[in-house]
């Protein structure tokens, strides 16, 4: 039987001890619910980011209070409480009360397109970035207000806390916040300071296009951090060569993977991301989900399934993939007829003009191949938009072939939930710069996101594979994702976190000396 302590936790747990004697506060742009008054009732839903879903498994084992941005009248009025993510959750809700167009200038200027655009190493450098007055005008009146706001509300929450505080900062709607926060509680001892990115974090090349004040003040702010989580080792290198570069007075090493900025100590360190598999497999088993199956095997009929599940965001390569298919259907006429191409696409920030462009742009790829090779008893690519998890977990059961193809990505978690769920031994064709490719990569079909000719090759090669070698990447997937769960990502965090805790109480540096030792370096 299992052992609980007087707060109903798991004592088996590993990290039981920290749970126990430390408080969590989490921070992201967006919260873990939409909340919604019907009839003078609060209702809310939970939200599908990979941050919510990763936490819901977790809710059980922490207390914590999430800060996060009030996106609607209902958020403000509520301002903070207690909503349950899971069955014993003890996660209490705050929203911090941005002004509206310190908002917009906040995300819509500088977090998307602006730094979104430049980690994922997007920009035509001859068109675009180009900072004007407005582009500083957002960076000092929203970004930099939302961002003091975010550490004002978290600041007052450390000095509420009995405990020491844990503070796990998400992504990079954030990254001022950490010297914000330092500034108005000067005493690590009251708190101890993460940061997980959960996009690509990219090479002193792109970051030297921001100018040196944003820069400088992105790179500072995260020195500021104990402990710095990306989702691949390479990210984790490109933040150190970043500082390098830029941080004149940083002290880098890169055999400890360490950052030293005036004293302080960041660890940067790769904790990929991952699904809960048992949990995605209860979802996949509810009616709903079988009734969507069947509806999607009644539409598809004997045709073999293509599937990609993405949002329509520039980054994801949707236009390539068509483009690939196409070049395939070309190549390899016998699939004609034999083949459907399934994309289920969720709009994804209508409100930037690039992101509106690049949907017409999907639109009118998939078209061009329906034109050119459709018939009256066929349809080549077929696309649904709308966001329906159900409707997405039936379609990754039937696939064949999944395809995740990404110019750069942080870890894209189709690319694991796929393999759990899927019934045909599916064959994944993956984009070697999405963060997936590292945990994933000898058991997928690898592809550079911009070779169309080979992705198309790699597709024939997929819908040809023979069977016994499809069950066996396969199930080697699976295996991969089921050992590297959720719950291994957080406690892998957990296991830095307590080797940090070691080394502040031991001054004498006998620890540091071993810094390597249970480290995942």
């Amino acid at each position: 039987m299992t052992k609980t302590n007087d707060r109903g936790r798991d004592c088996d747990h590993p990290h039981a001890d920290l749970l126990d004697h430390y408080s969590f506060i989490i921070a992201s742009n967006r919260g873990p619910v939409t909340l919604n008054l019907e009839g003078g009732e609060l209702e809310y839903q939970r939200g599908g980011g990979g941050l919510v879903t990763a936490l819901t498994a977790l809710a059980n084992q922490i207390e914590a209070a999430w800060f996060a941005s009030a996106m609607s009248e209902t958020d403000r009025q509520w301002g903070a409480g207690q909503v349950p993510l899971g069955d014993d959750s003890s996660i209490q809700v705050k929203f911090v009360d941005v002004d509206e167009a310190a908002y917009n200038r906040y995300y819509n200027v500088i977090s998307n397109p602006l730094l979104w655009f430049l980690q994922h190493s997007m920009w035509d450098y001859v068109h675009a970035p180009t900072l004007t007055r407005e582009t500083w005008e957002a960076w000092e009146k929203g970004y930099v207000t939302v961002n003091q706001q975010f550490a004002d509300a978290i600041a007052q929450q450390i000095k509420r806390n009995a405990r020491p505080s844990i503070v796990m900062l998400q992504d990079y709607h954030l990254y001022l916040a950490p010297a914000m926060i330092h500034k108005r509680i000067r005493s690590r001892k009251k708190y101890l300071l993460t940061h997980f990115v959960h996009i690509p974090f990219p090479g002193p090349d792109d970051w030297e296009v921001l100018p040196e004040p944003m820069r400088t003040a992105i790179l500072e702010g995260l020195c500021q951090v104990d402990l710095l989580g990306f989702q691949t080792r390479n990210h984790a290198l490109n933040f150190i060569r970043s500082c390098e570069n830029f941080v004149p007075k940083a002290r880098v090493n890169y055999r400890l993977g360490r950052v030293i900025l005036r004293h302080h100590a960041t660890y940067a360190r790769d904790f990929p991301i991952s699904i809960d598999p048992n949990g995605l497999r209860v979802q996949a088993a509810t009616e709903e989900v079988e009734l969507y199956r069947q509806l999607l095997q009644e539409q598809t009929g004997d045709l073999r399934l293509i599937l990609r599940i993405d949002r329509t965001e520039p980054s994801k390569n949707i236009v390539r993939g068509f483009q690939a298919y196409e070049e395939m259907l070309e190549l390899h006429p016998e699939h004609c007829g034999q083949v459907q191409f399934l994309a289920i696409m969720v709009p994804s920030r209508l409100e930037v003009e690039e992101y509106q462009t690049y949907l017409d742009e999907i639109m009118a790829a998939a078209g061009r191949v329906n034109a050119r090779y459709g018939t009256s008893e066929w349809e080549p690519v077929r696309v649904l938009v709308g966001e329906s998890y159900p409707r997405a977990i039936a379609a990754m059961q039937l696939y064949d072939v999944l395809l995740v193809n990404p110019i750069a990505d942080g870890m894209n978690l189709v690319a694991k939930e796929g393999p759990v769920v899927n019934q045909h031994d599916g064959v994944l064709v993956l984009s070697e710069r999405a963060g997936a490719s590292q945990q994933l990569g000898d058991h997928a079909l690898l592809i550079a996101p911009c070779d169309v000719y080979a992705t198309a090759q790699a597709l024939h090669q997929a819908l040809t594979m023979p069977g016994e070698e499809r069950r066996q990447r396969a199930a080697s997937l699976r295996q991969a994702v089921e050992e590297a769960d959720i719950e291994r990502w957080f406690c892998w965090q957990l296991d830095e976190v307590e080797r940090l805790i070691q080394l502040r109480r031991d001054p004498s540096g006998k620890a540091a000396a071993s810094d390597e030792k249970g480290s995942r370096w």
